[in-house]
């Protein structure tokens, strides 16, 4: 094994750092605190500039399934580091994105994307990821991938889905690819019937 290789680090279960930074909302400037989501499951949205080709695609699915999140006690905040004077402008110009309901949040000068190691320093830009936080603040799950490739809304809302239900059920876990009302498992035992 090479000496050089690059050693991942995991976020999973730490705890989402208290920061505040601007967001366009509602057609207006608003202040995004990380610490007003105790209580709520979050999901950061990380994508790498406004006015680009598969961002708008992403951010089209989420808003289109805003009120599917809401109603599972999910928020939504997309981040990327445009100014909210620019994520205003791309709201203003693009029917996809005048659909957004959630903060578009700004992250200029990179100090959320740095925290949670999306930033692409030579750039100036996020790398395409996505963190699931828990009502505590802890992070549950997260995705990040080259920015070439596009997420899937329907495979996001699934692991919230899966996220919520260990967190609800202590002893229990999700196996691949699963939905609500289907068989669970239980560490150590044989299959659970469905809950």
């Amino acid at each position: 094994m090479q000496d050089n290789i690059c050693k991942p680090f995991s976020l999973i279960s730490s705890k989402l750092e208290a920061l505040q930074l601007d967001a366009f909302q509602n057609n207006q400037i608003v202040k995004f605190n990380t610490a007003d989501y105790s209580g709520k499951w979050l999901v950061l949205f990380f994508y790498p500039a406004d006015f680009t080709f598969v961002c708008p695609t992403e951010l089209e699915e989420l808003a289109d399934n805003y009120e599917k999140f809401k109603s599972l006690n999910v928020e939504i905040a997309s981040v990327s580091t445009d100014t909210a004077f620019v994520h205003k402008a791309w709201h203003d110009q693009s029917p996809a994105i005048k659909k957004i309901q959630f903060p578009m949040v700004a992250d200029p000068t990179g100090k959320l994307c740095q925290s949670l190691g999306t930033y692409i320093p030579e750039e100036g830009l996020s790398w395409r990821a996505t963190f699931i936080i828990d009502p505590k603040g802890i992070i549950k799950a997260y995705e990040m991938h080259d920015n070439s490739i596009g997420r899937s809304v329907e495979e996001l809302i699934r692991k919230i889905e899966a996220a919520q239900f260990v967190n609800e059920h202590e002893g229990l876990v999700c196996p691949a690819s699963w939905k609500p009302g289907a068989n669970t498992l239980k560490p150590g035992l044989d299959l659970v019937g469905k809950i």
